[in-house]
């Protein structure tokens, strides 16, 4: 729910992104560029909201230069791309995205390490992201997640055939992902859970690029069984039996939150087209979608110095 404005002129007033344009004397499409050099906002029900006083505040201790046609070397964003594995959430927010008139975002197929990995050297502007960030990640810049959807994730079998119980899973031709995909983290939890050694029962899989490689290595007969979706064993009407749910969603730079190509996947997700096409998608439960949530900021720990014993010579 986006709260009221105040009355104009009171200190806690606040304004759209037209009216802190007004007030700024800054065309509203350059006020998209002030959110990257740190103008106190906030977003609430798929718009920008500024208060009045803290920008006022803002306008006179910060630099804040004449628009021009494009910015310098060192204020330039990341790429428009977004990296992922190839979810069918992301094929529908992308292709909604571009439908919807915003600037174009590129896809880059990439595990969910790998796109957090380019996340961080600035090469992507998003990467697909589920479970706990790592604790060695340097945030100090700041993150915002983009929650689209929890999904179901599980075994995959050709029509007709169950998947194999978890014991044989050696034993059959698998199709499996590289072990810094999620969805292979969570397959190997729940091995341990049974008793079982995952590096056993990987010594034969394919390790496979995507949700959506496995499964059409399923389909088309080369492998007995598969680690992907239920939305991707749908896709290719697969067998399928459930190994549980997870919270899948981008995570972002925060000082590229008013990117316009960030501003339309926001204002995308947020939807109400996009959640109604992830309602028919199997598998999917699209419950917060949209939800966009700042991380606290932390940097990464550094490595602690070898010590010395006492006893050591001089």
């Amino acid at each position: 729910m986006v709260p009221a404005p105040r009355a104009p002129g009171s200190p806690d007033e606040l304004l759209t992104t037209d009216e802190v344009a007004a007030l700024l004397r800054v065309h509203p499409k350059h006020v998209y560029r002030l959110l990257k050099r740190g103008i106190p906002a906030r977003r609430a029900g798929g718009k920008w909201l500024f208060p009045r006083e803290e920008v006022l505040r803002w306008s006179e201790v910060s630099p804040r230069p004449a628009p021009g046609p494009s910015p310098s070397r060192g204020d330039a964003s990341p790429a428009p791309l977004l990296a992922a594995n190839g979810d069918l959430a992301v094929e529908a927010l992308l292709s909604q995205h571009a439908a919807g008139g915003h600037p174009l975002m590129g896809f880059v197929l990439a595990d969910r390490s790998h796109a957090l990995e380019w996340l961080q050297q600035g090469q992507v502007l998003a990467a697909g992201w589920h479970g706990e960030l790592p604790a060695t990640l340097d945030t100090q810049g700041g993150l915002a997640r983009l929650h689209l959807v929890h999904r179901e994730v599980g075994l995959l079998a050709a029509p007709g055939k169950k998947p194999p119980p978890l014991e044989r899973l050696s034993r059959a031709r698998f199709a499996s992902r590289p072990p810094t995909a999620g969805v292979r983290h969570h397959l190997d939890q729940v091995l341990r859970e049974a008793g079982l050694d995952p590096r056993v029962v990987h010594q034969r899989a394919a390790l496979l690029a995507s949700h959506r490689d496995v499964a059409c290595a399923v389909a088309r007969g080369e492998a007995d069984v598969g680690l992907a979706s239920r939305a991707w064993a749908a896709r290719l009407g697969l067998s399928f039996r459930s190994l549980g749910h997870e919270a899948y969603g981008l995570v972002l730079p925060a000082t590229c939150l008013g990117n316009p190509a960030v501003v339309g996947l926001c204002e995308t997700a947020q939807g109400p087209a996009f959640k109604r096409s992830l309602q028919a998608i199997p598998g999917y439960e699209p419950g917060e979608t949209g939800k966009l949530q700042l991380l606290a900021a932390r940097a990464a720990p550094r490595p602690s110095p070898p010590s010395s014993s006492r006893g050591e010579a001089r």
